[in-house]
């Protein structure tokens, strides 16, 4: 017979789930921070733009060069 005191603890039966779970957090978390990122320099290129034609200048728009 085994006491009480003899039994080992048995560990929980969804440590699994709980890295599937961190591991979507962590998706999620980085996709936040690449969407924030795009946000931040899409909200750039707008203000320059708005800035550009606040002045009362023409022909704001960026103008892409081909690489060489």
């Amino acid at each position: 017979m085994t006491e009480e005191g003899d039994r080992k603890p048995e560990p929980p039966e969804d440590e699994g789930s709980r890295a599937i779970e961190n591991i979507v957090m962590l998706g999620f978390f980085v996709v936040l921070v690449a969407a924030g990122i795009w946000l931040l320099g899409t909200m750039a290129d707008v203000r320059k733009a708005q800035d550009c034609a606040g002045q009362g200048r023409r022909n704001c728009g960026t103008i892409e060069a081909p690489a060489r």
